[in-house]
């Protein structure tokens, strides 16, 4: 007897026909194709936040598709690696998912997402399928470590602790196929930013972020931001616990949210 699955993408027609008869929830993770480091694969931000959906799937009643790997990456052109899409492209892919899924019967159309770049563009384009899937329909990104507590976000990523390529990265990759990451190259670099204000950061956070293609690779010479020298699987089992949390308690606000909301018919 085949044994059951969440993930969408190993299920007959017949077995989501049959899940969609009882749920009607999808949630499709969103990553990266880039470099993490010397040390870490180049689908880091695909595999963590498809472990994260992995685990939630079953707690909220759904099914989880299979990953986007091929996003905006326009930061960390320069490294080797790097697949990315334009914004317009990827903003169209997103849009047409979201008709798509509706289609088939989704009403809760989820897109957990893995790379922080893709935020707004996953959310301009759930806006701009909203007019195409019906009231009833909600699309939306949810970023994986949007719903920790600030202290919990704290102990994980900032500015000062590390963004990418960093402890709690490589430590979830650690905990999910340990196989993937090079201790011997687990390095510690930090751009050779301004020191942290509250005035500044934004300064810091246009420059970096916002800038021409390459920024990471112009600010960093490995690829990492941060300490990635103390990762262990342990550490990463912990950084998955709290990441499903997060997304777990999202997703109920956001819920709830909805539901409040409306003023008018």
């Amino acid at each position: 007897m085949k044994p059951p699955t969440v993930f969408l993408g190993e299920m007959t027609n017949t077995e989501l026909e049959q899940f969609l008869e009882a749920h009607h929830t999808v949630i499709i993770p969103v990553g990266a194709t880039e470099q993490h480091g010397p040390h870490s694969p180049l689908a880091t931000d695909v595999i963590i936040p498809n472990e994260v959906a992995r685990r939630v799937a079953p707690l909220v009643g759904a099914v989880v598709a299979p990953p986007l790997p091929y996003t905006l990456s326009y930061p960390h052109v320069g490294f080797t690696g790097v697949v990315h899409l334009r914004i317009p492209t990827f903003m169209a892919v997103i849009e047409d998912l979201c008709v798509s899924f509706a289609t088939m019967g989704m009403k809760r159309i989820v897109f957990l997402n893995g790379h922080y770049d893709n935020t707004y563009a996953i959310a301009y384009a759930c806006a701009m399928a909203a007019e195409k899937i019906g009231k009833d329909v909600k699309a939306f990104p949810v970023n994986y470590w949007d719903g920790m507590p600030p202290e919990t976000a704290a102990q994980w990523a900032s500015l000062k602790k590390g963004l990418h390529a960093h402890t709690a990265e490589v430590s979830a990759i650690m905990a999910i196929n340990p196989d993937l990451v090079d201790p011997e190259k687990l390095n510690v670099e930090f751009p050779n930013f301004p020191e942290y204000t509250v005035a500044n950061i934004g300064a810091v956070h246009t420059a970096y972020f916002f800038t021409s293609p390459g920024s990471v690779y112009w600010a960093t010479r490995s690829g990492t931001w941060g300490e990635a020298r103390d990762s262990t699987p342990e550490k990463g089992e912990e950084y998955l616990r709290v990441s499903v949390q997060s997304t777990l308690d999202l997703l109920e606000n956001i819920e709830n949210t909805f539901k409040a909301m409306p003023v008018r018919d």
